[in-house]
């Protein structure tokens, strides 16, 4: 017995409808297919944009953190530079009082240079040991005042002020003899001394009672 045979063309299967495209099956299929990778494309780019995102951040907050840094280590070397200062103009003050005493007792005023000689002058054969010794006190007394100075330590007398506790030391009271009122600084024993407006050493006075 003898098989039919299938007519000569025709594929295995169902034969194609009449009018269907042969390559609409493989377009089909290709859409589906870039579908996918469309798809984990636009994940990786979105997954991409947020690590640009977090590293941006990140950056940005390292820049602030360093300069917030970079500030506060300025801050710190300037109080430490004026911590040394201060200290060392503590211990410098001591001696301008003993300085200041010397030049009194020589009869110089240690506000007004050494009485007329220039301290710059080398004392002559005519000057007197004493004469000389109290222009040496004068100049050490006017370099040691100036060192102070170019480190920024002024010096204040209160003479005539209100006695003011935080900025002067009393240490004695008299009665005024020019009628003064009561709590005024009729006379400044020693100048207090300050560094950028701190006080370093109160100013020593006697006050009218």
């Amino acid at each position: 017995m003898t098989s039919a045979r299938r007519p000569a063309g025709a594929p295995d299967g169902e034969r194609r409808p009449a009018g269907l495209p042969a390559d609409q099956p493989r377009e089909r299929s290709g859409k589906q297919d870039r579908e996918p990778l469309e798809k984990d494309l636009d994940e990786l780019l979105a997954e991409t944009q947020r690590e640009r995102d977090e590293y941006l951040e990140i950056a940005r907050r390292a820049r602030a953190d360093f300069e917030n840094y970079r500030k506060r280590a300025a801050r710190e070397a300037q109080e430490a530079e004026r911590r040394g200062k201060a200290a060392l103009a503590r211990e410098l003050v001591p001696a301008l009082d003993n300085l200041e005493r010397a030049l009194r007792a020589a009869g110089i005023d240690p506000e007004a240079g050494t009485g007329g000689h220039e301290v710059e002058d080398a004392p002559s054969e005519e000057v007197s040991a004493h004469e000389a010794l109290a222009r040496g006190v004068a100049l050490v007394y006017g370099e040691l005042r100036a060192a102070l100075e170019r480190a920024g330590v002024e010096t204040y007398d209160p003479t005539g002020e209100k006695f003011d506790p935080t900025q002067h030391e009393a240490l004695s009271v008299r009665s005024a003899e020019d009628g003064s009122d009561a709590g005024v600084v009729i006379e400044t024993l020693d100048k207090g001394y300050r560094l950028d407006g701190q006080v370093l050493r109160a100013a020593r006075v006697v006050v009218s009672e």
